[in-house]
């Protein structure tokens, strides 16, 4: 039986959802209670802290990326042989894209579909009766959200804390703690949100601090009682099916370099069959010969680009193996099959050079968002038109970028599709992270792909067994 599970929200981003959900998730564990960790939209970063504070690996759900039978799957997983699940929320709690109120990416949506309650941490600096409003606000927006009850944060005093508690308390939400302001109680950040959990300096004290200031102000035998269970999946017997594994055998890159890899994209791979072969390129370590795919995920190359141009053992590797093999690159992973990657300070650092792109960072612009690619033509990832849906969030400039488009891409808020990364032979890659494959209902019929392709038009996604005569007969025809 999967556990119960309770979401951590919030009216904002920057309101403390973050420090409280991982004290919450230390102490509990500190308590011999097994805690699963799960983060509600799209984020790398904070699944590896969830990691870090409970001892268990934690997963993303995301409800504009996956579908909802894919999503129930995800948190029975996240419960299995756990006692409870803490999930995190993303912005505020009712943020999202705009569309469908079941499939917008906001937190709320995933309170909703699994029947975990909200418990809202509210930051009650520069208010106090005021408080209440809000939260009474939160509390009945929307109908299919129960909040279990409110945590106060940057409480400034005694009196503070009483105004703003029995306002809330009034309105028949309760307030199961209150954290008083503490400036320390701060994680260190970097241009893509908090820095990896793996070169946080005294991770572990952090977290015991956390988990320390949650025992002290927080009811947490309150916070527990009032975790529910989820939903049960229709099918929860079968595999999860985020993504058609790409190959058989999976060589990935992981390291510092290399760390935005979903979970769940991991276990379904593996799930559906295929076996994952992990390197490191700071090593200068290559993709292992043996396997029939590489993968290199999103990260921050651009920290390490000095030691990824003087890897001549990855570099030669990786060029050797893309001569037979799929080779596909994820925002980090395409820069570093660029041809130059030039780093913040300006400096110039030669990349693998299989493919024709220039990008930089001493040139920073923002790019972030929900995306829905379609592929641009026959790929490991499925073929030609087959829906991939994900997001993008990098800081790079593209400086060229010359060759055919790996997909047609769209964002969150509007039909109009426009051409994004490259392919060359058997290497492709964009700043497209991809979450969940989307799922065609079989009555609709296909569509051409704006801009024209090779193959023609859409079709519905490969299976494994596809992908892996595809990449059989490909590898074949090269050798």
């Amino acid at each position: 039986m999967t556990a119960p599970g309770i979401l951590i929200a919030a009216a904002r981003s920057g309101a403390g959802k973050t420090t409280a959900a991982l004290g919450l998730m230390r102490a509990l564990t500190r308590r011999g209670l097994r805690v699963a960790g799960v983060k509600c939209g799209p984020d790398y970063i904070d699944p590896a802290f969830h990691a870090a504070a409970t001892g268990r690996q934690s997963l993303n759900l995301d409800s504009w990326a996956m579908d909802g039978e894919l999503l129930l799957r995800l948190a029975a997983r996240a419960g299995e042989g756990a006692d409870i699940v803490i999930a995190e929320g993303a912005m505020g709690l009712f943020d999202g894209a705009p569309g469908d109120a079941s499939h917008s990416g906001a937190s709320a949506d995933i309170a909703a579909l699994t029947g975990w309650p909200a418990l809202l941490v509210h930051d009650v600096s520069g208010q106090a009766q005021t408080a209440a409003a809000i939260v009474r606000g939160l509390a009945t927006h929307d109908e299919r959200v129960k909040l279990a009850g409110v945590i106060l944060n940057r409480v400034g005093s005694e009196r503070h804390r009483k105004l703003a508690q029995e306002a809330i308390e009034a309105c028949g939400i309760p307030v199961l703690g209150s954290l008083p302001r503490d400036a320390k109680i701060m994680l260190p950040e970097r241009h893509l949100g908090l820095v990896q959990a793996g070169e946080t300096a005294g991770l572990n004290e952090i977290l015991d601090r956390l988990a320390d200031r949650i025992e002290t102000h927080v009811d947490i035998n309150a916070v527990f009682a009032s975790a529910r269970r989820a939903m049960t999946p229709a099918s929860s017997s079968l595999r999860l099916e985020a993504l058609a594994p790409p190959g058989q055998r999976i060589a990935v890159a992981r390291d510092a370099a290399f760390s935005f890899f979903y979970p769940h994209i991991a276990r379904s791979w593996r799930e559906a069959g295929a076996e994952l072969v992990f390197f490191s390129p700071l090593a200068d370590e290559a993709p292992a010969q043996e396997c029939d795919v590489c993968w290199l995920p999103g990260g921050y190359p651009e920290l390490h680009a000095g030691k990824i141009a003087a890897a001549a053992n990855f570099l030669d590797g990786l060029r050797h193996f893309a001569a037979t093999r799929w080779v596909h690159g994820e925002c980090g992973g395409y820069m570093t099959l660029g041809r130059t990657l030039i780093d913040a300070g300006g400096k110039v650092h030669v990349m693998a050079a299989l493919l024709d792109l220039e990008t930089s960072f001493s040139q920073r612009k923002m790019q972030l968002g929900y995306r829905q690619a379609a592929l641009a033509a026959d790929h490991c990832l499925g073929s030609a038109g087959a829906v991939l849906r994900g997001h993008e969030f990098h800081y790079a400039t593209i400086l060229s970028e010359n060759g055919l488009p790996f997909a047609y891409v769209s964002d969150a808020y509007g039909d109009t599709r426009h051409p994004a990364g490259l392919r060359a032979e058997h290497v492709s890659g964009s700043f497209f992270h991809a979450i969940a494959q989307k799922k065609r209902p079989p009555e609709t019929p296909a569509a051409q792909v704006e801009g024209g392709n090779a193959q023609g038009g859409l079709r519905s996604e490969t299976t494994l067994a596809a992908s892996n005569q595809f990449n059989a007969a490909s590898h074949k025809s090269q050798a």
